[in-house]
């Protein structure tokens, strides 16, 4: 199998301080890899280098078997690549439909004069959330009356919309209630079955362990270990999270 997405040699560096090290791994299609390590392991940067943000100090990105590294985030997208960060970029007092198309609206003419074609963006909106399984009750009702896992779920179908072949999460269920937790990795089950590769990222180890077909766990800014879940325990990735272990211990 060709990999989807392959991360070469990552480096990052700060005004001299290294953020991030030689990391290396890759993503296939329909497949969740999750990065997984504590606050300032590096997770955000890697991402951030991965989706534009930040240009590697080394090392290289390749997507679909292009090269990726110096795109723009702009780029990344156009590209197929679509990251919902925490704070998810929804406009609070906007339906799904239009945070579906935000900045890239759906216009009709009436008499000559645009206008926005608010039903035309409800029934895409609509479509896309119904083919992951998602239901929201009202779909002209703003988001910020939405509970926190729909939220989630109309960031998932603004990705899916614009054709994303990789989506990349970044603690989608951080503040979420269990059965919110619980919708958000359904939706990357979803994900998963339309072929789309996910890289999620987290340091909750049930939602590690119940979203990743493989775990990249990341300490101090350099990869510890990779490990499949069926191939470990939540005790090996602690102990690999925290930096006390590694596979590339001497």
């Amino acid at each position: 199998m060709s990999a989807l997405l392959e991360v070469k040699g990552l480096k990052k560096r700060f005004a001299g301080n290294e953020a991030v090290s030689d990391v290396n791994f890759v993503v296939n299609a329909g497949e969740c890899v999750v990065l997984a390590g504590d606050n300032g392991a590096g997770k955000s940067t890697v991402i951030k280098m991965i989706s534009g943000v930040y240009t590697p100090t080394e090392g290289e990105v390749y997507f679909d078997g292009e090269l990726l590294t110096g795109n723009t985030p702009e780029g990344v997208r156009n590209a197929g690549i679509e990251t919902i960060y925490q704070d998810l970029s929804l406009a609070d007092n906007l339906d799904p439909g239009l945070n579906l198309y935000l900045g890239r609206e759906k216009m009709k003419r009436v008499f000559g004069v645009p206008f926005l074609d608010r039903a035309a963006m409800r029934k895409d909106a609509a479509d896309v959330m119904r083919s992951l399984g998602i239901e929201v009750p009202d779909p002209s009702a703003p988001v910020r009356d939405l509970s926190g896992g729909q939220r989630q779920a109309i960031a998932i179908a603004r990705a899916i919309h614009w054709q994303a072949k990789l989506v990349i999460m970044d603690e989608p269920t951080a503040a979420l209630g269990v059965p919110e937790q619980r919708e958000v990795m359904a939706l990357i089950h979803r994900l998963k079955e339309k072929n789309v590769g996910v890289i999620l990222i987290s340091h909750n180890l049930p939602d590690i362990f119940a979203a990743a077909d493989r775990i990249i766990v990341l300490a101090r800014g350099v990869v510890g270990g990779e490990r499949k879940p069926s191939d470990t325990n939540d005790e090996e990735i602690v102990r690999l999270m925290m930096g006390a272990t590694s596979d590339y211990d001497a």
